[in-house]
């Protein structure tokens, strides 16, 4: 009689820390990775927990990208400054949440090229990156309400530092989900009518698994700003504070006001239409018209062309530019935000 192999929906994925103790815990995900130089290693992710009986349950998130480091740094720092005492509730913190990028400095894992905003729902059975996927949607978003994911711009792209959701058809969940926004208060928040990798990000993952979602784009250009990270330590508080996770004891700063825009669409992006050096000629936070001149693109093979010229689709405000100058043709150089209308 021939066995009928069962599909395997546990785990491989090992917690040194127990969600469910309370008092603060840290300690690593153990993620089993067989190669030549270690035939029985794990790969090490850092994960800590902070529990004081019931309460919000939230699960802060950095490193989803590996080479965006302003949520990577507040959570640390965070992780470090709070106690037990100073939480209502639980707050999980995976501050790099993929380790292989995380510790390469690049977006995608250096082990299997696997981009962990493109992997949702994950697979237990598969590569580093979709195992990483599978365990956060299908073992961390059940025991969290909230998920702060704190991306900025990587390498390749630069914002106005920014915090973002994704507009719902449930009006209480909407209003949950600015009100969020306007606690982060970055100086510009955008609600998406979409995440950019559709049902494969994290964004997806936390709606399937009924979770509330506050994303950020924090400056980037593979660098660190000030001012992004400080926007990202004081809107983190504030937001825990907001929903409850924080005793009173905790100090906030202040909301200042934040500009609530929305991104609609693909008309709200410009990509290169060829290869070569990208001019822009605008800058961040430009107002700018439908039709108007995004970048020129000059060919540096035949310097006597003129160059492509990149247009904006649609009026907006520019939230986002591309870093690099060598550019290849379908590269984003611009996306825009517009007034937002519920």
């Amino acid at each position: 009689m021939t066995e009928t192999a069962t599909p395997r929906r546990a785990s491989r994925i090992t917690s040194e820390v127990d969600f469910d103790r309370d008092g603060k815990q840290v300690g690593f995900l153990r993620l089993p990775h067989s190669v030549h130089r270690s035939a029985y290693g794990w790969i090490p992710i850092p994960v800590a927990c902070i529990r004081n009986g019931t309460g919000p349950r939230v699960l802060l998130m950095a490193g989803n990208h590996g080479d965006e480091y302003e949520g990577q740094i507040a959570f640390a720092r965070l992780l470090r400054e709070l106690e037990a005492k100073d939480v209502r509730g639980t707050i999980i913190f995976l501050t790099s949440a993929n380790y292989p990028a995380a510790n390469a400095g690049t977006r995608t894992s250096p082990i299997d090229d696997g981009n962990l905003n493109r992997s949702f729902p994950g697979d237990p059975d598969g590569g580093p990156t979709a195992q990483i996927a599978w365990y956060i949607e299908n073992v961390l978003l059940p025991q969290v309400d909230y998920v702060l994911d704190l991306h900025s711009g990587g390498s390749s792209l630069m914002y106005v530092p920014s915090a973002n959701c994704q507009r719902s058809a449930d009006a209480q969940r909407m209003d949950r989900s600015l009100a969020l926004l306007k606690a982060f208060a970055a100086p510009m928040s955008y609600v998406t009518d979409a995440a950019q990798g559709g049902d494969q990000t994290l964004t997806a993952a936390a709606r399937r698994q009924g979770v509330i979602h506050l994303g950020t784009e924090l400056a980037g250009g593979g660098t660190l700003t000030i001012a992004a990270l400080r926007a990202a330590e004081q809107g983190v508080r504030r937001v825990l504070k907001l929903i409850g996770a924080l005793a009173e004891s905790v100090p906030t700063q202040p909301a200042p006001e934040t500009r609530v825009l929305q991104v609609r669409g693909p008309t709200y992006f410009v990509y290169a239409p060829d290869a070569g050096f990208f001019e822009p000629l605008v800058e961040l936070g430009d107002e700018v018209a439908a039709g108007q001149r995004a970048g020129l693109i000059h060919f540096h093979d035949t310097p006597w062309r003129e160059p492509s010229v990149a247009v904006f689709q649609r009026g907006g405000v520019v939230m986002c530019k591309r870093m690099p100058c060598r550019t290849e043709r379908g590269d984003c150089l611009f996306h825009l935000g517009a007034p937002f209308e519920a």
